[in-house]
């Protein structure tokens, strides 16, 4: 599969140095979305274990994997904060929307990074929700949408900051902070921006945690209604800011 150099996750661990032949632990794996990208960048002498504490995703993973031909690539149902010892060293440790759930991040670097080889990176992507939405013009549709993101974020404890605490994590942790980077995700109107499907993936923690209702979020019409929003205005719409950092074991 052809690797997408645009993509901010895929330019963010190219830069940190993952390489082909490297052993990574994707902490917070999810369905795998990230270590089937990781598959592509270490190549088939590489060796990629996904960890989740999810056991709904961790099977969801494993499903796709199985059509999958990298020959190392395994998943495990785990807490990020008590990885068995079998699992051993690697040369980096690598995780997505990871670290803004963790209650003490700094604790739970410096224990990740006891699984970290001598000279390995630690790599974290991660989203800021205060400083978005942003725009010129009025998209009150769009930031209501994003608004019911926010507020299930913070209702679940998050740290809403994480994008700027990422440098004091890693260095209260023990590592040195190489890169911090950030960049905007943008919308205009030639070019959408997925808020829609991501609400829609969002829409049972959201119902959940009361921040609105299903009729309220009207999900089978509302990003139809995004795109009328869009489409009616020549303003470009910042919807979300990810963060990305990578430190080193010395």
């Amino acid at each position: 599969m052809p690797i997408n150099r645009l993509d901010f996750t895929t330019r963010l661990l190219i830069d940190s140095g993952i390489t082909e032949g490297m052993r990574i632990l994707d902490v917070g794996c999810g369905s795998g979305d990230v270590a089937f990208l990781l598959c592509d960048l270490v190549g088939r002498s590489g060796e990629i274990i996904g960890v989740d504490h999810d056991a709904d995703a961790i099977a969801v993973a494993r499903q796709r994997s199985a059509g999958h031909t990298h020959p190392s690539l395994t998943f495990l149902k785990g807490n990020l904060q008590e990885l068995p010892d079998s699992v051993g060293t690697f040369d980096a440790i690598v995780g997505r929307r990871v670290l803004m759930y963790q209650r003490d991040a700094v604790a739970t670097i410096r224990g990740l990074s006891k699984c970290l080889c001598a000279g390995g990176i630690m790599v974290f992507q991660e989203h800021d929700t205060t400083m978005a939405p942003a725009s010129v013009e009025p998209f009150p549709l769009h930031e209501r949408a994003q608004s019911w993101i926010q507020e299930m974020i913070a209702r679940e404890g998050a740290d809403l900051h994480i994008g700027f605490n990422l440098h004091g994590i890693f260095t209260q942790a023990g590592l040195t902070v190489e890169s911090v980077r950030a960049e905007c995700l943008i919308q205009t109107p030639d070019a959408p921006y997925s808020l829609g499907a991501i609400v829609r993936a969002c829409l049972p923690r959201i119902i959940a945690l009361g921040v609105a209702s299903a009729e309220e979020v009207d999900i089978e019409t509302l990003q139809a209604r995004l795109d009328q929003e869009r489409l009616a205005s020549s303003g470009i719409y910042v919807g979300d800011v990810m963060f990305g950092s990578w430190a080193r074991k010395l």
